[in-house]
């Protein structure tokens, strides 16, 4: 951890427009996956399932995409990934259309399957492009622009969507996500660049090789972990959030909005400028800021009792603040650890891993917390702990792994 701050090196016309590209697509496949929660009230009764029919159709979309990115991750540094994408994108799209257009269970179970096949690929193939295009001293803010998708998708989408479900039914949110993807991928056709100079370098003969020389490298499984622990601390607290905010800490649901709209507004505006601090003061130091935040966030969030609405919208948005202040220097760090041949790979089974990770959290942290016979949920703060110690483990890896680098880098 060197004390001088780096030099950043500025973006290209073009730099800047890839950049916008490539956030627009994390924010079309986020909000896509985001949006089926606040849906499950109308689609629920619309189709006439249970709220266990509901949560296999949502949990069809993670373990769709998980095993997708496995399996393209064999075959996912042999192609230009402009075209990979694209491909994958065109699919996602479809499946999405498919998505507005179900009338029953298993029609909607089928498109969330087909969805999840092509739009859990799309993240990796994002992250490998801005590898690609961006040298190691710009990734801090490429990956705090990208990850406002997240927030994007709360402020702008969220709404938008609950909107378009009201005025007419649960259908609308998906056929609008479906043209406005349909624009996006038209405008990423059109003006991206092809992304091959990987496709200079040596490849191996067999693509089941190449994946297994991708699972099997020691840095390589160093960084899934930390990713699996990272993803783990974010998806305990998450699909239960709304309910403590509601039933614990006393919002009306009709301020639910403001407490999303204004931590997504604040994480819009923050991201960037941690992607900023990562590349002007390093990776190791904003991650162990960020731990540093985010447990003590939590630990204050998982704990509360009723409070005025200012307090509990200020401390929501510095938990966030400081789990954006873990995963975009991480992101960013992880950038650096494949072979360019190997990028398409490494993403892509990353992506497996955190869709994976966070599918399990979520079923762990349920049969964590549970409701009492006053309607408040118990044992959250349990899950906090879960979280803080997934966060330190996750400390410690990125250590080992940020070690691992240095002696690799010098040849040892």
């Amino acid at each position: 951890m060197t004390t001088a701050v780096a030099p950043t090196t500025p973006f290209s016309r073009y730099q800047k427009l890839a950049v916008g590209m490539l956030a627009f697509l994390q924010f079309a496949i986020i909000l896509d996956f985001m949006i089926m929660a606040p849906l499950g009230a109308l689609i629920m009764p619309g189709l006439q399932i249970s709220p266990s029919q509901f949560g296999l159709v949502v949990s069809a979309y993670a373990f769709s995409a998980c095993v997708s990115g496995l399996l393209t991750a064999s075959f996912a540094d042999r192609f230009d990934r402009k075209k990979l994408l694209l491909f994958f994108y065109s699919g996602f799209v479809l499946g999405t259309v498919w998505c507005g257009l179900a009338q029953s269970f298993e029609s909607l179970l089928l498109a969330r399957i087909v969805t999840g096949l092509f739009g859990g690929v799309i993240g990796s193939v994002v992250l490998a492009i801005a590898t690609d295009l961006f040298a190691p001293q710009q990734r801090g803010r490429v990956m705090g622009f990208i990850q406002t998708a997240f927030a994007a998708s709360q402020v702008l989408g969220l709404p938008a969507g609950l909107y378009l479900s009201n005025r007419w039914d649960w259908h609308a949110p998906f056929l609008a996500m479906a043209a406005l993807g349909l624009a996006g991928g038209l405008v990423v056709a059109w003006r991206m660049q092809p992304v091959a100079e990987h496709l200079k370098l040596p490849q191996e003969h067999s693509p089941w090789m190449h994946l297994w020389h991708t699972v099997t490298e020691r840095r390589y499984l160093l960084s899934f972990a930390t990713t699996a622990l990272i993803t783990t601390g974010g998806f305990m607290l998450m699909p239960f959030s709304s309910a403590f905010l509601v039933s614990n800490l006393g919002i009306p649901l009709a301020q639910l909005p403001t407490v999303y709209l204004v931590t997504g507004l604040c994480t819009i505006v923050v991201g960037p400028l941690i992607g900023k601090a990562v590349d002007a003061f390093g990776q190791l130091r904003v991650f162990l800021f960020g731990t540093g935040m985010s447990i003590v966030m939590v630990l204050v969030y998982t704990h509360m009792g009723p409070v005025p609405l200012p307090v509990v919208v200020l401390v929501n948005a510095l938990m966030f603040v400081g789990i954006f202040s873990r995963l975009i220097p991480f992101q960013a760090l992880a950038s650096t650890i494949p072979k360019p041949q190997q990028r398409g790979a490494f993403n892509a089974i990353g992506a497996s891993v955190q869709q994976l990770a966070g599918g399990i959290a979520s079923v762990v942290a349920g049969h964590i917390v549970s409701f009492g016979p006053d309607g408040r949920l118990r044992h959250f703060e349990v899950a906090g702990y879960v979280v803080v110690a997934t966060s330190l483990a996750a400390a410690g890896l990125l250590f080992a792994l940020v070690a691992m680098r240095k002696r690799a880098s010098q040849g040892q």
